[in-house]
């Protein structure tokens, strides 16, 4: 039951509030939205059974880290640690400093929406500049202040707030069963005018149900934090696979309840026209239950997903911080307080370059921005099953993947046709990702240079 909630826990966050709008714009229709929902789980099911062998065969900190960098080399494992401080780490901790900044906009009722003014970029994209943006930098800014005072999260509150992102699933998907209005004919509609503020994709086929994928793997994003304590379950060869499949069901069914009432309360069209600055969970709550429901869930949603942007600039700063120690990064990002033993330049540095990914894009292009870089080297870091088992196999291996070779070989090859698509889907974004991850090979060339003739 602990590794079940555990990875329940991880794994709601915004995503389930936040992603219908820009699923529907990319596939159309109810039924292929909540299509994707189920296959973006299994595939997450898929990642999670493979990595809990990875992680029992090789139970260290920095996991994927040290995974790639004993199947692949060295420079994997470092262009692995960089991608995540650079990209995929920071752009989520970006990402969740802009949600907590739109449900604060539901909270009050829209005050966040003016736009001062707006970038332009060659080819015409706007990136805009406003309330919503200067309130995001400020929950970034406080909570790295937080974490440089060496003040987190405890244990009991970060349950608590578990269980409030539970209750408040489930009150967002039954509740809207109560509204008079709703229909079960929406199922039956499909997007047709919708605004689709700020969407690239639309209008269904293979690229508009990878772009779809985007954003619910968003939603199951922590999949894989269960399979770190993987060393520390008993009889894992019965209860992590248990574990794992029980716990993605669960969300699964509790993503599949939300998007059914979101659909059973809005039509597709109205799904799709939701603003950018607000939530299909306010505007169908809205609905059902008013004003003050809608306050009270929007404050329950900031406080889920400040819990997650505190947990996750915990824990990005110290990716830096291992590998500076390991002589492969400034040697800056390894000190450490001596008041409160907190890496402050490593935690300070991740700050800036977080708030300049703000101001880079949406909420939803910050997303697909990390997902991009996540699941790049989630698919290498898989693969190195097929590695070890061909190089080591007579390694002990506590547990062993459920359905191996298929499963993790599904996981895959479904990966690299999900990477081929972003970057058919969004090149430019897709590029400048690339971009910086190679940049990391020069950068780890005079690291290691410098480190040898050290």
């Amino acid at each position: 039951m602990a590794a079940i909630s555990v990875n329940v826990g991880n794994i709601i966050g915004t995503g389930i509030f936040l992603k219908a709008r820009v699923m529907t714009c990319n596939v159309g229709t109810p039924g292929r939205v909540i299509g994707v929902w189920i296959a973006a789980g299994l595939l997450a099911l898929a990642g999670a059974l493979t990595y809990a062998e990875l992680t029992t065969v090789r139970p260290h900190a920095g996991a994927e880290y040290v995974i790639t960098r004993d199947a692949y080399g060295p420079v994997w494992g470092f262009l692995n640690g960089w991608s995540q401080f650079l990209i995929s780490r920071t752009a989520s901790a970006a990402a969740l400093s802009v949600g907590f900044a739109i449900f604060l906009n539901d909270l009050t009722r829209g005050s966040l929406s003016e736009v001062y003014f707006n970038f332009t970029l060659p080819g015409g994209h706007q990136l805009p500049f406003g309330r919503l943006q200067v309130f995001a930098l400020l929950t970034l800014a406080v909570t790295t202040l937080i974490n440089c005072a060496a003040v987190s999260v405890s244990g009991y509150v970060a349950s608590f707030i578990t269980v409030l992102k539970v209750v408040l699933v489930l009150g967002v998907g039954i509740g809207a069963f109560f509204y008079q209005d709703g229909s079960w004919a929406h199922f039956a509609m499909s997007n047709v005018g919708g605004t689709c503020e700020g969407v690239g994709v639309t209008g269904g086929g293979f690229s508009g149900f990878f772009a779809a994928m985007l954003g619910a793997l968003w939603a199951y994003d922590g999949w894989n934090n269960v399979s770190y304590v993987a060393g520390e379950v008993k009889h894992p060869e019965r209860n992590l696979p248990l574990a794992l499949i029980s716990s993605m069901l669960i969300v699964m069914a509790l993503y599949v309840l939300v998007n059914v009432s979101y659909y059973y309360v809005l039509t597709p069209t109205q799904v799709a026209s939701v603003s950018g600055a607000s939530s299909v969970a306010a505007e169908a709550t809205m609905r059902v239950l008013g004003p003050l429901a809608v306050s009270l869930i929007a404050g329950i949603m900031m406080l889920s997903s400040w819990g997650s942007l505190q947990t996750s600039i915990l824990g990005t700063a110290r990716i830096p911080f291992a590998m500076a120690r390991d002589g492969l990064f400034f040697a800056s990002l390894a000190r450490v307080s001596r008041k409160n033993s907190v890496p402050l330049v490593s935690l300070i540095v991740q700050a800036i370059w977080a708030a300049v990914l703000i101001l880079s894009g949406t909420f939803d292009q910050l997303t697909d921005f990390a997902i991009f870089a996540f699941w790049l080297f989630y698919g290498l870091t898989a693969a190195a099953v097929f590695v070890f088992r061909w190089r080591e196999p007579e390694t002990p291996r506590p547990y062993s993947t459920w359905g191996y070779p298929v499963v993790p070989a599904v996981f895959v090859l479904v990966t690299i046709t999900l990477i081929w698509f972003t970057i058919k889907n969004a090149p430019l974004q897709s590029l400048i990702g690339l971009v910086i991850i190679a940049l990391g090979l020069p950068v780890y060339w005079y690291f290691a240079r410098t480190s040898k003739q050290r």
